[in-house]
């Protein structure tokens, strides 16, 4: 087993990595930045390295040299940056370091999003309808031509994307050539790579994700699926397991679908299997996410498995350390992803330092994080805070119990989403469990709905409060008379 590991990112997934890494008795290098020196990864791990580069976490060259001063023996890339880079793990496999993530070759052909989906496709399995467009260039004729084939609304895609970047929707012709042009721009700036493709809209769909492990022992097994489809600017809000759109045969098809998946490109480590449900029940492979998700926890809280700790054991070789028949999928869990953004304000970014910050407890609730009071929120990089999980016997339980965490969870010195979670999960629909990927196109965020009676009596305290410390009528006020003095004259002796 690894003695010591090198994380190479930051914020909540970092803090994470290195919990499971302490558990194991392994020593953890953390990496910063100045704007993350206050993060609580930083003060966890054993060591910390700070990055000089101004690629930061995405400097492969300073990454290896640290790894490589502090005796790191493995990488753990987290969810971004450096994780689905096959250059960069074939360079630690050839600096003799490991890489926690699947082998060069799977994350390469992986990242080409059409050669996969044409893989699947000749598999057997249903993909959406796309057309190819990385030899178009800027050619905007062509652009047009593709999208009348496949009819609108339709994606705009970057072949290399993730994590939402890279992707547009376009409803109506006139709105193409923008889209293309922004995608395109957001694809290079991010990925190197701005090589596009457009897919067809499956509308009314759930966006479903199977979380699969994989040794290097031929072992693959299942945590069942999460669906996703509350999506704002292409990032899940809220995920929950299971899925409320599937019965018990849709489930076991789609799970048995994504193993067949992953064993067809010889999958290794964890990763997701995603698909689109359509209305008819019929799911669609859409990609493999060849990574650890921001969404992980939810497939844990079900499953009672730590994938950090699988990504680790499977890296050094081991096998998985339970198999199908031995895991158990019991209960019901959901995420929320608490940003540190203004809802009151087009959901502008909002860094600041944490001047107060109360995580919600009790049974079944987790939140991982990267902040605590006094910790700065910088501005730089993407605004996920925290997300908080719950989990409960069924799916009203596990509703009720994250209504009571959202209202005991307290920020103050940034703006955040919490406000937006709470609307959600009490719009009818969610309760209901009818809900798709429509659904925020449709839903309002309420900016007057925390003007209930008891905000206001509590508004009205606080102004009390306000005065007083302002106008000081509570300090001590020494009357006129006392200060003439006559009460000591009155006590003075005669002469």
């Amino acid at each position: 087993m690894f003695k010591k590991i090198l994380i190479a990112n930051r914020g909540e997934i970092a803090t994470r990595i290195i919990r499971t890494c302490r558990e194991m008795g392994i020593l953890t290098v953390a990496l910063y930045t100045a704007a993350d020196r206050d993060s609580l990864h930083v003060r966890l791990a054993d060591e910390v390295r700070m990055l000089h580069s101004p690629n930061r976490y995405g400097d492969a060259d300073e990454v290896l040299a640290i790894a490589k001063a502090t005796g790191a023996e493995a990488i753990h890339p987290g969810y971004g940056f450096l994780a689905e880079e096959a250059d960069f793990a074939e360079r630690c496999a050839a600096e003799g370091i490991v890489f926690i993530g699947p082998p060069p070759n799977v994350i390469r052909t992986l990242r080409n999003k059409m050669d996969a989906m044409e893989a699947v496709k000749r598999a057997g399995y249903r993909v959406p309808v796309y057309v190819d467009l990385a030899d178009a260039g800027g050619d905007e004729e062509r652009l047009r031509r593709a999208a009348e084939e496949i009819g609108y609304p339709l994606v705009v895609k970057s072949a290399r994307g993730g994590r939402g970047r890279g992707a547009r929707v376009v409803m109506h012709a006139d709105k193409l050539i923008e889209a293309a042009r922004s995608a395109r721009r957001e694809a290079e700036l991010i990925y190197g790579d701005d090589r596009l493709f457009l897919e067809k809209v499956i509308a009314p769909s759930h966006y479903l994700a199977v979380q699969v492990l994989a040794d290097a022992h031929g072992n693959v097994v299942h945590l069942g699926e999460r669906e996703g489809s509350l999506l704002r600017h292409n990032q899940k809000l809220i995920e929950e397991s299971p899925s409320p759109a599937l019965n018990d045969d849709q489930r076991a098809a789609l799970w048995q679908a994504a193993v067949d998946i992953a064993r067809l490109f010889n999958f290794q480590n964890t990763g997701a299997i995603e698909f689109l449900v359509d209305g008819a029940g019929n799911f669609h492979f859409t990609e493999v996410k060849a990574r650890i998700q921001i969404e992980h926890g939810v497939s844990e809280m079900i499953s009672g498995m730590d994938i950090v700790r699988e990504q680790i054991l499977i890296a050094a070789g081991e096998p998985l350390s339970r198999t199908q028949d031995q895991i158990r999928l019991e209960g019901w869990a959901m995420q929320c992803r608490i940003n540190a953004e203004d809802p009151w304000n087009d959901y502008l970014p909002s860094p600041g330092r944490l001047t107060r910050f109360r995580l919600p407890q009790g049974p079944s609730v987790r939140v991982d994080t990267y902040g605590y009071v006094g910790c700065a929120i910088p501005e730089r990089y993407d605004p996920l805070l925290a997300n908080l999980l719950v989990r409960g016997s069924d799916r009203a339980m596990c509703i009720s119990r994250l209504s009571r965490a959202l209202m005991e969870f307290r920020v103050v010195g940034v703006q955040t989403n919490i406000a937006l979670h709470k609307q959600i999960i009490q719009h009818p629909a969610f309760v209901a469990g009818k809900y798709d990927t429509n659904f925020m196109a449709r839903f309002r965020f309420d900016v007057s709905a925390n003007t209930s009676q008891e905000v206001c009596r509590d508004l009205v305290a606080m102004t009390a409060v306000t005065y007083l410390l302002r106008r000081r009528v509570d300090a001590p006020v020494v009357p006129e008379r006392v200060k003439s003095g006559w009460h000591r004259s009155a006590r003075r002796l005669p002469s």
